[in-house]
């Protein structure tokens, strides 16, 4: 997992990011300085040659003119192959450029007449150039060299019998262009590398910033979508992308190819309703969702910013919460409840055994007994729940431990072997899940299908296997009866829910809940004639996997 918190590595990431931003600024400053030493040296070379410039090229030493100027082009022109093998550094490269400037320009200026050319000028521009690269100090003795080279030049003029005549005064001026343009230009760049530097640092904590948001919205719980005005979709993270049932849509995409229901919701909330969230289902069976809407900039009609949340989760961690305060409190007065509870059932045994007992006191005592029964189970109920483990998960053959669960409810749960079907297709269907977590599942499915089946045949089926639609074991729990109506299914997993008045509703709420333990999914699917049919989904076992 990445750390986007790691402060020392971050830090040296900026670092290593804000040199390469200086390098590469180094490097473009180092192309148009080549571009423009490239063009200098071509440009003097034809209007000598060509006789279409000044008179004044190489009008005194022509042939040091031509000496000096070809070596300059072809140094020019070999600085470009170490531009592009990116070696030596920048810096080193603009030393180099700098001094071959520095003479050969000197040179040229001297074969056509001196400083009163002007020509003296174009190292001022070389400096301009090498000042944007290298330090300030190293411009400044670049600055120096190229006066001190001016007025050795004019030295040499009037010690020697040339025609030209020594300008000490222009001269001295132009050694302090050199210095004024070096020190102007220092101060310039300084500014300039330090708004750079600054905007990268800045560009580095956006991206920094972007990084750490894009994880967050990433692992987040909750589902985050955005979508435009025209219902196309903008981002989707990981959450939202399971909430909807994993779609085959990309972004730049509509809403609606992901989620028909969705797309539904938004142009609702778009069409004026005052709403901020709506409930719906992606699939006919999938998990309840509440999708908040909220805009994001230019009105309601603007991109829209969607939350999705799992209603299923959180009203299953509100029970869970109840459910803990509640088995705390059972379990702290289950010894005080049991006490008295085994005196009145032991009592109303033994009142029960009277031969003058006229049959009301019968009734009376039926109840007493079926009630203290009722509210023992309760209290052993709430107590497994409280002190539930998340078991050992083992492999199981199916078809074999399912015929010795069905054993198990003839001998010991009241039922008769011929009003259960078992079916497993393929017989060798193996499964994970801990053995006896997964028994107390199918013996509260099957007390659950034997209540609500048929009244005077009730009939079970347990049918179960890797079936076409599904990659993965699946185990029906079907009953015979007159099925539920949907308003009710929305609440059988509730605790404490129950359409009987001797039931405990506790029942399915186990079921569920330890089927959660052992990763597997139980669902309720309406039978299409009648009946119900409770659905666990398992994890395929494939051989070699180790249960976790």
């Amino acid at each position: 997992m990445l750390n986007w918190f790691d402060t020392s590595e971050e830090t040296l990431t900026d670092t290593s990011q804000v040199n390469n931003g200086a390098e590469h600024s180094h490097w473009r400053s180092l192309s148009l300085y080549l571009l423009y030493r490239i063009t200098l040296s071509l440009t003097l070379m034809f209007f000598f040659y060509s006789g279409a410039g000044p008179s004044f090229l190489g009008s005194v030493v022509p042939e040091l003119f031509t000496v000096t100027g070809s070596l300059y082009t072809a140094l020019t022109l070999l600085s470009v192959l170490f531009f592009l093998w990116r070696s030596p550094n920048p810096e080193q490269q603009t030393y180099l450029a700098l001094f071959v400037d520095i003479v050969a320009i000197l040179l040229l200026t001297h074969a056509s007449g001196g400083v009163e050319t002007g020509m003296g000028m174009l190292i001022a521009v070389s400096i301009i150039a090498g000042a944007l690269i290298i330090d300030g100090r190293a411009a400044l003795l670049f600055a120096a060299l190229a006066a001190l080279g001016v007025i050795t030049d004019q030295i040499y003029i009037s010690l020697s019998t040339t025609v030209i005549s020594p300008r000490f005064v222009q001269a001295g001026f132009l050694g302090a262009v050199f210095f004024a343009t070096a020190l102007l230009t220092l101060v310039l760049s300084s500014r300039v590398r330090a708004s750079e530097q600054l905007a990268q640092e800045r560009a580095n904590e956006l991206d920094h910033l972007a990084k750490i948001n894009a994880y967050v919205i990433q692992h987040m719980r909750t589902g985050v979508l955005v979508v435009d005005a025209s219902g196309m979709l903008v981002m989707m993270n990981d959450p939202a992308w399971h909430l909807l049932g994993m779609p085959t849509i990309t972004t730049g995409e509509q809403l609606v190819k992901a989620s028909p229901e969705l797309a539904h919701m938004l142009r609702k909330h778009h069409a004026g309703s005052k709403r901020r969230y709506f409930n719906f289902r992606t699939q006919h069976q999938g998990p309840e969702l509440r999708a908040h809407f909220n805009p994001l900039g230019g009105g309601e009609q603007g991109d829209m910013l969607i939350f999705l949340e799992d209603t299923s989760q959180i009203t299953r961690e509100a029970q869970q919460m109840k459910l803990a305060s509640l088995g705390r409190l059972t379990a702290s007065i289950a010894h005080e409840i049991r006490n008295p509870l085994g005196a009145i059932s032991h009592a109303s045994q033994l009142f029960d055994e009277s031969p003058d007992l006229n049959p009301a006191d019968q009734r009376l005592t039926e109840i007493i007994k079926t009630n203290t029964a009722r509210v023992n189970q309760v209290i052993e109920n709430v107590l497994q729940l409280s002190r539930r483990d998340p078991g050992s998960p083992k492999k199981i053959k199916l078809k074999l431990w399912l015929k010795k669960v069905v054993d198990d409810l003839v001998k010991h749960q009241g039922f008769h072997r011929d009003d259960i079907l078992l079916q497993i297709e393929p017989s060798d269907t193996g499964v994970i899940a801990d053995p006896e977590q997964l028994r107390q599942i199918l013996t509260n499915l099957c007390n659950n299908a034997r209540e609500h089946g048929a009244k005077d045949d009730p009939k079970i089926q347990i049918i179960g296997g890797i079936i076409q639609e599904f990659d993965h074991p699946v185990v029906d729990v079907i009953d015979n009866g007159p099925g539920i109506t949907p308003k009710v299914a929305k609440q059988i997993f509730e605790p404490f829910f129950t359409t009987r008045n001797t039931g405990t509703g506790l029942g399915l709420y186990i079921a569920k809940e330890l089927s959660e333990t052992n990763h597997i999914r139980l669902e309720y699917i309406p039978g299409p004639t009648g009946g119900s049919c409770f659905r666990l989904h398992f994890d395929r076992w494939k051989p070699g996997r180790r249960p976790e």
